[in-house]
């Protein structure tokens, strides 16, 4: 790991090289900063040049610092905040004769019988509100491919590792469950990318030339979705 000064800030940075002619620098939601230099440049002159970009580097590490929090692995207790739609909630967990969650104001409030449950509790509200949404957006979408007789045989919500959504061949569309904490326009773009697929299976030129032509805008959103769920 490579550092430099900038102020009273210390800026680390991965450097790799490569046979391309520009020095790049790329600074990635995980806080990471990587620079990729010509074979040909001195690490004193890469220095020189991460420095004079320092200041749009610290920018970008405050636009991402915001949003780590987000990526820490929760408790499931009163006072985190978690996600839904794109918005945060304060959760507050109640105990109480029957089990409940719903959003109230700024707080996801969770009333139950016993705390430890709490967590499956929200995954439970989630799904329910994840079929209702998803089906939703589906069902708004689908016109716009009208004239490639989509035929959807169903729509499964489950847990991903990896993976935002997948598609087979005859109409079975998968959504990842936690696609529900994001902004509804990354659902959608999610679900687009989904329904190309089903015109064109691979990643090849006819695929992008549609999903531009449905969502211009889908790299914003694609990105706001890596943000958000990093």
């Amino acid at each position: 790991m490579n550092t430099i000064s900038y102020g009273q800030k210390q800026i680390g940075y991965e450097l790799k090289f490569s046979d391309r002619k520009t020095l790049g620098i790329a600074v990635y939601p995980d806080m990471n900063v990587v620079v990729t230099a010509p074979e040909n440049i001195s690490k004193e002159k890469v220095q020189e040049k991460v420095k004079s970009k320092a200041r749009w580097i610290l920018k970008q590490l405050r636009t991402f610092e915001k949003y780590q929090p987000l990526s820490n692995s929760k408790d499931f207790v009163s006072g985190e905040t978690h996600l839904y739609l794109g918005r945060q909630y304060l959760l507050k967990v109640e105990k109480a004769t029957d089990n409940l969650v719903k959003l109230k104001g700024k707080y996801l409030r969770v009333k139950t019988k016993n705390k430890k449950k709490a967590e499956d509790l929200v995954y439970d509200w989630y799904r329910l509100k994840a079929q209702i949404h998803f089906n939703n957006i589906l069902e708004d979408l689908l016109p716009e491919f009208e004239n490639h007789d989509l035929k959807i045989k169903e729509l499964n919500i489950r847990k991903m590792e990896k993976r935002w959504g997948s598609c087979t061949p005859n109409g079975v569309i998968t959504l990842n469950l936690h696609l529900i904490k994001a902004p509804k326009r990354c659902i959608e773009y999610v679900i687009l990318h989904e329904l190309c697929h089903l015109i064109h299976h691979k990643h090849d030129a006819a695929f992008y030339r549609l999903l531009n032509s449905k969502m211009p805008n889908w790299k914003r959103w694609k990105e706001k979705l890596e943000i958000t769920l990093a």
